[in-house]
């Protein structure tokens, strides 16, 4: 039977809950199962299962997601409020501290070397998360198919992650079946007019800023970043690793907001933080702003990132919520999503192979053959001592399975280690 805590009660442990939440989401989501489903009893097991499958359909990040649906499940809106943002607030403002630091101290010898173990360590951390994914999304032949779809054509046609989306929403929806499963949730309670408010008034949260920012002529840098993050907020179905598939390529790229290096950091510095990853857009925030401008216009970028980031995860929950059941019972729909998730794998994919260049290679570059684009990298410049640290990150991920966090650290002391040796 389920118990009701007061709101109160439940605000200590959504706060306790953000300031553990370390090791990726899979890890968030058992502390939050074991809170609130084995030790309070909040919600029964069905519930929260429900739950986490439909914020598992949802564009970004996930466990903070199930945080959000969990307090508006207890309390109303005010509760997941509190449930959301306590889940985000102890990372971002670790995270905002990690930027600045990095900003300021990042050509510090030692520094340098502690992160040049981090990015073999982080390396592993892509491939372990591509393995896993891959095994939950690739069911069937034609899940394989799409995911090697979409590594060809972002890797090959450098095409937008968006279309790739779209393309494979709409497969997967005309090649799913049309019948839906007996049980549906009986959603009449639910009032079409108080979801539209609902639409009305975070569609209105998250965008008018960016509106009176641009009205008011903030830095173009800000603006920016607040476009490009609220177009991934949309697109990017499969949580963290899915962002930064989309993400990396254009802000190193197109947009020149950061370099390879300072990419592969940022996720780093995610992966040792509590706190969704998704909070990588905070810290690439913030060197587009800082590079543009110094250390207080990268604050403002971060802060523009950080909210047109988490801004629509509350519109998703909010909205979706009293329907959860219903959709989780569409066949067309769910067969548009796992369409979407197959093609993740594949862009997920695009991604190992765009880090392990710029890890392992110092030689990296790009050729054009018309509509044809490749990453090509000189064999003659291989790390040597990244690909000894990236072996060793993998005997410790894959043969004794360590933990990230410690893989982390251990990495990283031995490589700044050894590069002091070597030098």
């Amino acid at each position: 039977m389920n118990t009701q805590p007061t709101l109160g009660e439940a605000t200590r442990v959504w706060w306790r809950i953000g300031l553990l939440s370390f090791g990726g989401p899979a890890a968030q989501i058992a502390l939050m199962h074991k809170e609130v489903v084995e030790t309070k009893r909040w919600l029964s097991e069905q519930q929260f299962l429900n739950a986490l499958s439909f914020c598992m359909l949802l564009p970004g990040p996930e466990a903070m997601q199930l945080a959000t649906y969990s307090g508006w499940r207890l309390h109303g809106t005010r509760g997941g409020l509190i449930a959301g943002l306590l889940f985000v607030l102890p990372g971002s403002i670790v995270m905002m501290v990690l930027a600045i630091l990095y900003s300021t101290l990042g050509n510090v010898p030692l520094v340098s070397a502690l992160f040049y173990g981090i990015k073999a360590a982080v390396l592993v951390i892509v491939v372990e998360a591509l393995l896993r994914v891959s095994k939950k999304a690739l069911q069937k032949t034609a899940h394989w198919v799409i995911a090697l779809s979409a590594f060809i054509g972002i890797f090959f046609f450098s095409l937008p992650y968006p279309l790739i989306v779209l393309a494979a929403g709409l497969v997967g929806f005309v090649m799913s079946s049309e019948v839906t499963e007996s049980y549906a949730a009986d959603t009449k309670t639910v009032a079409v007019f108080a979801s539209l408010k609902t639409v009305m008034l975070w569609l209105a949260i998250w965008l008018l800023p960016l509106i009176a920012l641009g009205l008011l002529g903030a830095p173009a840098i800000v603006v920016e970043v607040g476009k490009f993050f609220s177009t991934l907020a949309v697109v990017t179905f499969g949580g963290a690793y899915a962002v930064l598939a989309y993400m990396v390529q254009d802000v190193v790229v197109q947009f020149n907001w950061v370099d390879a290096g300072e990419m592969v950091d940022a996720l780093g510095l995610a992966e040792t933080t509590p706190g969704p990853l998704i909070l990588v857009t905070q810290f690439v925030g913030f060197l587009a702003g800082a590079n543009a401008g110094g250390v207080w216009l990268g604050i403002g970028a971060a802060l523009v990132a950080l909210w047109v980031t988490f801004a629509p995860c509350f519109l998703w929950i909010f909205v979706g919520a009293p329907y959860i059941e219903w959709i989780s019972s569409q066949a067309r729909l769910r067969g548009a999503l796992t369409a979407i998730t197959a093609a993740v794998v594949g862009v997920i994919l695009n991604l190992s192979v765009w880090f392990a260049m710029h890890v392992l290679f110092s030689a990296v570059n790009r050729i054009e053959f018309g509509f044809l684009s490749l990453w090509w990298v000189q064999p003659s410049s291989v790390q040597w001592l990244s690909l000894t640290l990236f072996i060793l990150s993998c005997v410790l991920a894959f043969r004794l399975h360590w933990g990230i966090i410690k893989i982390l650290v251990v990495v990283s002391v031995l490589g700044a280690a050894l590069r002091f040796l070597t030098t």
